[in-house]
């Protein structure tokens, strides 16, 4: 390892104070700090359940529904495109995840060493509002109309229901977090389990989708599925920093990119075989349940709800994260906790507002979504271009890579542009125009994004090196 004079890392890191151990019923101390080695805990096969758990909701079904009722595939193609796009999501998610023991820091402050101490306010902002409010709020409706349909409650009081589970779980955080996944993942498992067994019994394999989608329809479909796990991407390091830095890097990102694959995969597969033969499935929980016995129906409207609270205690989480990272001077021991109850109280309030015309929110977060794509870019192609441990960077107010931003915002003004697909609320000039492309928002926002970014990164003064040892 390479190594330089220790007072390189006092100066410029922040480490977590307090004392949390593995302790669960205790509220995690400090914010997005640096996690010091005598706190590192946990093994790698907890990624399984903390990333396969968040995936077994409705969110996940809508997305398999829309490759047949909206895309225009037929089952075997779209079943193609769904192992393609998670597949590769889910390969950068491994690979994110990798690096959280080495660094011992959140996702969204790893994002420093790309774009700057300040310049990172870009990906992480965005990641702060879109996971902390955007997608809390989605999730948190399509959980309280679950809940409504099983239990007849008013969907409000439901709502309530919901977000204070999810809240109270992510104010906790990271070790109950961990535990909650844990305990719900054979819950859902068998609830979901049930259900496919109507589902796939009753699906119509051979049916014909309602239009013929083609070619544009496929990367349509890959587009969606690759960005729904990929949406996972910026949490990745958030989970597996508690590590010891001496624990398998393949095994971390094994067990990450496995959770998220093999989940999402299960439940869009399982939102396709509804899609070819329950009417209104994209209308939510309700119709997607109706086929099944009244037993049935139950208890994966009950599963529904509670895999709602399972993605969004991660979401609430790591928006909260990404919110602390942006520099704001709280006190340490409770930054992220305050912030946890902040994007809490501002999704639910979200979630009230559109709780009758949700799908509004959900279209505008899966073009919002194409951010991914260039912060990817950016992230990987510095890794490449970079040597050594850069831990000095993480916390260094003077550290600039406006290579870093430069690149991912005009990547993403480039590809959203021309390239966004997401019918019938937008679609950018080419796709309209040329509707075989189908959604190449995402590869050309990558592409666009790396080459700039190679470009400036040298042009700019981005490749000055600190390497430096871990604290104690």
């Amino acid at each position: 390892m390479t190594t330089v004079d220790d007072a390189a890392i006092t100066a410029t890191t922040e480490i977590r104070e307090g004392e949390y151990g593995e302790a669960i019923a205790v509220v995690e101390p400090g914010g997005a700090e640096f996690i010091p080695l005598n706190e590192r805990h946990g093994k790698p096969t907890r990624l399984f359940w903390t990333w396969m758990s968040p995936n077994f909701e409705f969110a996940t079904i809508f997305v398999g529904v829309l490759a047949y009722a909206a895309f225009g595939l037929n089952f075997g193609q779209a079943v193609a495109s769904i192992v393609l796009g998670t597949v590769l999501g889910s390969a950068t998610h491994a690979a994110l995840s990798a690096r959280g023991p080495q660094y011992g820091v959140p996702q969204m402050v790893l994002s420093r060493i790309s774009f700057g101490f300040w310049g990172n306010a870009l990906p992480a902002g965005i990641n702060a509002v879109i996971a902390g409010v955007g997608w809390f709020a989605v999730n948190s409706v399509s959980g309280a109309l679950a809940l409504h349909t099983l239990l007849h409650l008013n969907k409000y009081a439901c709502l309530v229901i919901i977000v204070l589970a999810q809240v109270v779980v992510a104010l906790y955080g990271h070790n109950l977090i961990h535990a909650f996944e844990k305990f719900a993942f054979p819950l859902l498992v068998v609830a979901f389990g049930l259900g496919a067994i109507w589902t796939f019994k009753d699906a119509h394999y051979g049916a014909p989708a309602p239009y013929h989608g083609g070619i544009g329809g496929f990367l349509l479909s890959i587009g969606a599925t690759f960005g729904y796990a990929a949406g996972w991407n910026p949490y990745a390091s958030d989970y597996t920093r508690y590590f010891h830095p001496n624990v398998s890097k393949r095994a971390t990102a094994l067990w990450a990119g496995l959770g998220v694959a093999l989940s999402c995969i299960a439940l869009e597969t399982l939102g396709l075989a509804a899609a070819t033969f329950v009417k209104n499935a994209l209308d939510g929980p309700g119709p997607f349940v109706s086929p099944y016995p009244t037993f049935v129906r139950d208890v994966v409207l009950l599963a529904i709800a509670l895999g709602a609270v399972a993605a969004n205690v991660l979401n609430i989480y790591s928006g909260s994260l990404s919110f602390v990272t942006l520099g704001f001077k709280l006190r340490l021991s409770l930054r992220r906790a305050l912030a946890a109850g902040f994007f809490g109280v501002a999704g639910f309030i979200v979630a009230v507002v559109g709780i009758d015309n949700i799908d509004k929110y959900e279209n505008f977060l899966l073009i919002i979504a194409y951010w991914i794509g260039p912060w990817l870019a950016v992230f990987f192609v510095d890794q490449i271009l970079r040597r050594g441990n850069q831990a000095a960077l993480l916390y260094d107010h003077k550290h600039e890579n406006w290579a870093g931003p430069i690149a991912m915002a005009i990547g993403m003004a480039v590809s959203i542009s021309l390239f966004a697909n997401q019918p019938p609320r937008f679609v950018a000039y080419l796709p309209r125009h040329h509707p075989k492309l189908g959604d190449l928002t995402f590869e050309v926002g990558f592409v666009v994004s790396a080459l700039i970014y190679a470009t400036l990164y040298y042009a700019l003064g981005s490749g000055r090196d600190k390497t430096v040892t871990l604290p104690d």
